[in-house]
């Protein structure tokens, strides 16, 4: 897919699109409904960047996601519910218009090929922390499981929770390739935005996997101290 030497960008705060991923979102601002329609009429195209922890004026960071709209359904009141997938992890440039919505030119970050025994043990190890994480229990955070719901036209949220954990454990038995592992547990397990974000940043695939383990083990420890 060829990806666009400029983009949207929508800044929110402690929201971090991942390669993979699939997010709902509600368009209502009156400057994103326009980037949205631009959008649909163009590449379908635009990026999410988390708000840069601490600062009060816009200021996205700059290692975002790029999504992809899969589905949007406008509604009579001019707000939009859409999904969004990700498709790639880029790096913000120059802002080439910053009203009424950002604009940047993007770089692509793309993870070197690479293969080995390091990547092998550290995934083994992720898919191992995951089953452990998962027999503590996992309730998806209520705003999450809230668009979730909406997204899929009113679910019962406990059945949408039993159904997500289902496919985490199908993913990591099927999928080969770490990068695609380390981004879809980074996406559903991790809790912590900033830890998140450093995730996207990363582009070394093995150090990205030595992260998530570390971010992981964390994840146990505070789950285990509550229970």
């Amino acid at each position: 897919m060829q990806l666009p030497s400029e983009i949207a960008v929508m800044t929110l705060p402690n929201v971090i699109l991942f390669p993979q991923a699939m997010m709902p979102l509600f368009i209502f601002e009156p400057r994103y409904r326009q980037m949205l329609a631009v959008a649909l009429e163009s590449h379908r195209m635009f990026s999410v960047a988390m708000q840069k922890p601490g600062r009060v004026r816009e200021a996205p960071c700059a290692v975002a996601g790029l999504g992809l709209i899969r589905a949007s359904v406008a509604n009579q009141n001019g707000t939009s519910n859409l999904i969004l997938q990700g498709i790639a992890r880029v790096e913000l440039g120059e802002a080439v218009q910053t009203k009424p919505y950002r604009i940047h030119t993007i770089r692509p970050l793309l993870a070197e090929d690479c293969a080995g025994s390091a990547l092998g043990g550290l995934t083994k190890t992720v898919r191992t922390l995951v089953r452990a994480r998962l027999k503590q229990g996992l309730q998806l955070p209520p705003q999450v499981m809230k668009k979730l719901a909406e997204a899929n036209g009113g679910v019962d949220l406990p059945a949408l929770n039993s159904f997500s954990l289902e496919q985490i454990l199908k993913y990591l038995e099927e999928i080969e390739d770490p990068e695609q592992i380390v981004d879809i547990v980074s996406h559903t397990l991790l809790t912590i935005p900033t830890e998140r974000q450093k995730i996207l940043e990363t582009i070394d695939l093995e150090k990205r996997l030595e992260k998530l383990v570390r971010f992981l083990v964390a994840e146990i420890e505070r789950h285990r101290d509550t229970d």
